[in-house]
């Protein structure tokens, strides 16, 4: 027997991190956000208990030990690009729920109307649009010259209308180009809203996972740079990746942030061009492209991105500040990092840089995210204010401890290996980093300490 007993659900959730109360209140405790609180009825439910007097179900089939359970090799389905395919970790598995985010103009919808254009010969694609008419793709498709003889596109925001046409298409690879302009219409809120994004992007999962269809779904950016909508909505997919990149650069990278097939922080590279995106296979060798002679305050470093070392530039500049707090000015590194780096320099290196305006810039628009850089900001701060240029030859690498230390970072080897190949001969790195075996044509110099580092710039 059972009871059950309809009522009419109503939440309120906030519009800026997505969390629900029962009731409205002025302020939300998660974000603390005030007035983004905003009501969502969510229909008729039913609520009650049903009496069950067993499960009815073979015990054995559903429960199973991890011994048990056969590994199969996950199939993919390439992209048809190297780089993308690098991020991805090999390609799109079927089945799974891709997430693309990225700045307005970044070529969001580039880059995945030139993937599906290349895959549609092979695979049966399907590109769903709701901010832009199929006129507006099909001119993009023939200014950037791709093949779009197969590539099937469609004009739509009801999420129930594009699963309904998805299963009778039977599409490998479904493209949702918005996210935040779906709607599902049992949900009252208006699209673009947090109920909205997060019940249109749960049904477009439920549908891929259970036909094996690949969902791509492209996300809007929030002005501080994160995916708009709740933050359940990247729990809830596979693989979430950001294209990042400045107007002022025709470079692009493709980071992958959460990856459930494949490694995190990936790092794909590519150049923007009047044919679309093409990829640099070589990204150290676009990031390296240094003049003949180098000024003070530059080094080169070797940081790891996913599953391949990456040589980028770092510059430095020191000058005399005319202000009452010197600035401290990061472009691609952290902030934070760069103040504790110049207190541990005064502390344990002797150098007082405290009345300078300090500028550090990453070349290429490359985002450091680890700690390998360290002692390569270090070397280039003292470079400029020394006004002292460092060989050019030179690659540097290690991480700095707030005991003056410098710790050893993973991969040390293959850094040294990727240097040695694009014709760097000396190094400064940690102790702990020192290969068992020399590295042909490379002079490496060990340091435990910043005072060693400082003495093996003058060798």
């Amino acid at each position: 027997m059972s009871h059950v007993a309809t009522k009419t659900k109503v939440a309120f959730v906030c519009n800026n991190c997505g969390a629900d109360y029962r009731k409205w209140q002025g302020q939300c405790s998660e974000c603390n956000a005030w007035n983004s609180l905003s009501e969502v009825r969510l229909g008729n439910a039913s609520r009650g208990t049903i009496l069950r007097p067993g499960f009815a179900g073979d015990v054995d089939s559903a429960v199973k030990t991890l011994a048990n359970i056969e590994l199969d090799e996950i199939p993919r389905i390439t992209s048809g690009t190297g780089e993308f395919d690098l991020v991805l970790g090999g390609g799109f598995v079927p089945g799974s729920c891709v997430l693309l985010g990225g700045e307005p103009g970044a070529g969001k919808s580039t880059v995945l109307l030139q993937t599906l254009c290349a895959m549609s010969d092979s695979n049966p694609a399907l590109y769903v649009t709701g901010e832009e008419s199929p006129q507006q793709v099909a001119m993009r498709a023939n200014r950037l010259g791709l093949p779009n003889q197969k590539l099937e596109i469609m004009a739509e925001t009801s999420v129930e209308t594009v699963c309904s046409i998805a299963e009778k298409k039977k599409p490998k690879i479904l493209v949702i180009d918005s996210i935040q302009v779906m709607h599902i219409d049992e949900v009252s809120s208006a699209p673009g809203s947090v109920s909205q994004v997060r019940e249109s992007a749960a049904m477009l999962v439920r549908f891929a996972k259970q036909t094996g269809t690949v969902l791509i779904m492209v996300g809007h950016v929030t002005k501080d740079g994160s995916l708009a909508g709740p933050k359940v909505l990247e729990h809830m997919i596979d693989c979430s990746l950001m294209l990042e990149g400045s107007s002022d650069s025709h470079f692009r990278t493709l980071r992958s942030t959460k990856n459930r097939f494949g490694a995190v922080n990936e790092l794909g590279v590519f150049a923007m061009t009047d044919k679309g995106l093409r990829e640099v296979p070589n990204p150290s060798a676009i990031f390296l492209q240094r003049g003949e002679e180098v000024s003070s305050g530059s080094v080169v470093m070797v940081i790891w991105e996913g599953t391949r070392p990456l040589l980028v530039e770092l510059q430095a500049l020191v000058d005399d500040s005319h202000l009452g707090n010197p600035r401290r000015v990061t472009v691609g590194l952290e902030h934070n990092r760069l103040s504790m780096l110049l207190a541990v320099l005064h502390r344990h290196g002797g150098i007082m840089v405290g009345d300078q305006d300090v500028f550090v810039n990453v070349v290429g628009g490359v985002k450091v995210l680890e700690t390998s850089a360290d002692l390569a900001l270090i070397l280039s701060v003292i470079s400029s204010f020394r006004d002292r240029p460092l060989p050019k030859d030179l690659v540097v690498f290690g991480e700095v401890g707030l005991a003056g230390e410098i710790r050893p970072v993973a991969n040390g080897q293959e850094r040294l290996r990727e240097a040695a190949k694009h014709g760097f001969s000396r190094a400064i790195i940690p102790a702990g980093n020192m290969p068992k075996q020399p590295i042909k044509g490379m002079t490496i110099f060990p340091v435990k300490k910043i005072t060693e580092a400082l003495d093996a710039l003058s060798n």
